[in-house]
């Protein structure tokens, strides 16, 4: 029997089986996995904290075992052979059953945390039961189903993020980048707020109360935080709590503008953002699967700008429903707010139409119908609204109706549950209120782009394939055009796979490059007037 190897494919052949330490591997994390599954079915376990921890090693254990097996013995380079034939990963059955499980983790979780062992009043049960213990450590308060989700949230951000290295080991800006999210993921939105927690009532405060906070979410993902009881549990926490709500002000008009001026969007999305973090290392796996199509192109500009105008409205209503009207007593009224927020955006509006309408181009008219959308209804907001009404409606019914369609409905269930199905970013891309904003002002003045180089593009696809935000980047590395989008997250990937080198993320000036556009046409380039201008 011939042992030649008849096949034409020039990346290497996926593995027909998982090796020995693989199979080890998966077995130690299914028995992590297995203990917090007897906990759902209300096994008690005699010391939770021990049994909890037993868990949380076994499943990170099984991960980075699997990882280092794959990996390790790897040269550094491309590693995406046989996505496409796994079942896993290319929409097969087992994609599907992933796709399945985690979306029904996420209903439980959302909307019936009793079944995991939420109790109200009493000793919680279950599964949220198991988790007390490390809960007390750090917040003194018992677990709650957010917490459950927060610590296995991190821990598949840092087990997963150790296997994204390795896959990428080639690669420094993703080493970086990758370490970064674990940093802030485990940092900035798990520990942290835990322990602003347990400082509640501290004397230091005087007797005050510190709000949990995540210091790396900001408006408007984290959209309640201009609330009236946010804005009270700030002002009542004395100094800190009046830091903190200027500190949340000046990260939606002061430190995100200029940050994506300097770095894009990715200073957020791609370096600090828990659902990049997700996405980026859980979610590696399935960036392939994230559709590429101009009709997919069409729904998402839709879809995502349609959010954006119905969080900014939501906002501005709940805000508006608990203002004064008495100007001798409050310097900030209803009147005066309206006032402010239409002249804020009709001041923008009128910016980008000056000097941006031909690079914007139909992007334009998406805008112009936004703006004009949000301008008749904060009218409305003024002539048809009530105390604690936003025209028929009562405010809080707004807020819940915002958490529950797109906080929950939309980041949770199918942003994350659909992973195996729609790719890892369907939440960055068609429902991410900040991604859009950012991506604004990304495509408006940022000085980030990817740069490519034409003469040395083969085709190959690779950074088309494995975009996980939908772009043809293969497309602009044909022409020698840089890639300036407004969803381009700047994760990297497109570069870190392409074999010949084409792609690079800058924020350099342009002055003084040859256009490679030019000599991709075959065009003379005076290189003397380049060096002329230096």
């Amino acid at each position: 029997m011939s042992n030649y190897d008849r096949s034409m494919a020039l990346t290497g052949q996926p593995p027909t089986t998982l090796s020995r330490n693989q199979k080890i591997a998966t077995l130690i994390g299914l028995a992590g996995l297995a203990v917090i599954l007897l906990a759902a079915f209300n096994i008690s376990f005699p010391n939770k904290g021990l049994w909890l921890s037993i868990s949380l090693a076994a499943i990170s254990t099984g991960i980075i075992w699997f990882s280092w097996d794959a990996y390790s013995n790897k040269e550094p380079g491309i590693k995406n052979d046989g996505v496409w034939f796994k079942s896993i990963s290319s929409k097969g059955f087992w994609g599907w059953i992933a796709g399945i499980a985690l979306t029904s983790f996420y209903i439980i979780l959302y909307f019936y945390p009793e079944y995991l062992g939420l109790v109200a009043k009493g000793d919680n049960k279950g599964v949220i039961g198991l988790f007390d213990p490390l809960s007390r450590l750090l917040s003194g308060n018992p677990a709650s189903q957010w917490f459950v989700y927060g610590t296995l949230y991190t821990v598949a951000i840092l087990a997963f993020g150790i296997k994204f290295m390795w896959k990428y080991r080639h690669n420094r800006y993703e080493r970086i980048r990758t370490m970064s999210v674990m940093f802030f993921q485990t940092g900035f939105a798990f520990i942290i707020p835990e322990l602003m927690a347990r400082l509640n009532g501290s004397s230091v405060l005087n007797g005050g109360s510190l709000p949990y906070y995540d210091l790396k979410n900001m408006w408007p993902l984290n959209y309640y935080n201009f609330e009236g009881y946010r804005i009270k549990g700030f002002l009542s926490s004395g100094d800190i709590g009046f830091a903190l709500l200027i500190f949340g002000v000046a990260t939606v008009f002061i430190i995100s503008p200029i940050l994506t001026y300097k770095y894009g969007k990715r200073w957020y999305c791609s370096w600090v953002c828990g659902c990049g973090g997700l996405a980026e290392t859980a979610g590696d796996s399935f960036r392939q699967l994230s559709d590429k199509t101009v009709k997919a192109w069409k729904v998402e500009r839709w879809v995502v700008h349609s959010v954006v105008v119905f969080v900014t409205l939501m906002t501005t209503a709940v805000v508006y429903s608990y203002l004064g009207t008495d100007t001798s007593k409050y310097w900030l009224t209803k009147s005066t707010f309206l006032i402010g927020v239409a002249a804020l955006l009709t001041t923008v509006f009128t910016l980008v139409m000056i000097f941006k309408r031909e690079q914007l181009q139909q992007d334009a008219k998406y805008g112009a119908i936004g703006y004009l959308v949000i301008i008749l209804a904060l009218i409305g907001i003024h002539f048809f609204s009530g105390e604690g009404n936003v025209f028929l409606f009562k405010s809080e019914t707004l807020r819940k109706s915002y958490s529950f369609l797109i906080g929950s409905i939309f980041s949770g269930v199918i942003g994350t549950g659909f992973y195996p199905i729609f790719g890892n970013r369907v939440w960055c891309r068609f429902g991410c209120p900040m991604a859009a904003i950012l991506g604004f002002q990304q495509r408006l003045f940022s000085k980030f782009r990817i740069t490519t180089n034409g003469g040395q593009c083969i085709s190959c696809g690779n950074c088309s394939t494995y975009c996980e935000m939908g772009i043809d980047v293969r497309a602009y590395a044909q022409k020698g055009e840089n890639i300036v989008r407004s969803s381009c997250v700047g994760c990297g990937i497109c570069s870190a796979v392409c074999p010949r080198g084409v792609l690079k993320l800058e924020n350099g000036p342009l002055e003084g490059r040859i256009d490679s556009n030019q000599v991709l046409l075959g065009n003379d380039v005076d290189l003397m007037s380049l060096v002329n201008k230096k």
